[in-house]
């Protein structure tokens, strides 16, 4: 069951927040649609967003100016949390920003005590998808996008799960989780201490062996702060090439990791899950 928790007027649709509680998760969740006008008369596709680490469903609607170019083409945007909350969901036991609540890494854990609520995956891939085209005029034409942490997530969600997405595209992704900080963080709570389990959730493993190639747009700021250490696009770029999997890497000077670049490049994207989501 829905709960609606918010609703504003938005370029001649409408801007919801829902509350509901995740079987997947165990625990309750909050995300945002954007619904455009086109609903009024019938089924819209709809692009999943998957926002970075400490984002919540706000940022990115609130921050990232999409929805004038996603009510344009007919869009409907699908903004969830970054990871499962609540007070009886473990964060990190240091309180620290990069792992735990708002840093789910969209995977599925496998260690204790995160297994129980951290399977952002299947709530991302399969849950919420689910309840949105049983519950709201959205069809099964789906596209899927994401920054950082979530641009990672992005990639992964549509690596593991061919014919799922019709459309893919990242914003600044964690390209190679197994040679971040972050990803490195994560993944050995979350996972476990085997690094070839880690394989799994690499976007760049999973080129290596993907059954579909599904044309990706990944846009990146030449001056973020996490460029070299943390993001390694590069790195993405020779996974692509090495599989011959069909790759628009555009790097930008003088943007960062903000949301300021977000909003610079996001009709691109809108544009680039349109061509496909309308094919």
């Amino acid at each position: 069951m829905l709960e609606e928790i918010a609703v504003n007027r938005c370029f001649g649709g409408w801007h919801r927040r829902y509350r509901h509680y995740s079987s997947t998760l165990r625990c309750t969740m909050v995300f945002a649609v954007y619904l455009p006008p086109q609903v009024e008369s019938g089924t819209v596709p709809t692009l999943y967003w998957l926002s970075g680490l400490t984002c919540s469903d706000e940022n990115f609607m609130q921050k990232a100016g999409a929805m004038r170019v996603a009510a344009e083409l007919g869009i409907a945007l699908v903004a969830p949390d970054t990871s499962p909350r609540g007070a009886g969901v473990p964060g990190d036991p240091a309180g620290a920003w990069d792992f735990g609540h708002g840093a789910g890494f969209y995977v599925n854990a496998t260690q204790p005590p995160w297994v129980e609520h951290y399977r952002m995956h299947d709530y991302v891939v399969h849950e919420l998808p689910e309840l949105l085209e049983a519950s709201l005029p959205v069809d099964t034409r789906r596209g899927i996008c994401g920054h950082s942490m979530g641009g990672h997530g992005a990639l992964v969600c549509a690596l593991r799960n061919p014919g799922r997405y019709r459309s893919l595209s990242a914003l600044a992704p964690i390209s190679h989780p197994l040679g971040s900080p972050w990803g490195q963080k994560a993944f050995s709570h979350y996972l476990g201490e085997d690094r070839a389990a880690w394989q799994a959730w690499d976007a760049c493993a999973l080129i290596a062996r993907a059954d579909e190639r599904l044309p990706l747009l990944v846009d990146q700021g030449e001056a973020d702060a996490f460029l070299a250490e943390q993001l390694q696009p590069e790195l993405l770029r020779q996974a692509c090439a090495a599989v011959g999997h069909p790759l628009r890497l555009r790097l930008h000077p003088g943007y960062d990791h903000s949301y300021y670049f977000i909003a610079s490049f996001i009709d691109d994207h809108l544009r680039h899950h349109a061509a496909a989501l309308f094919r």
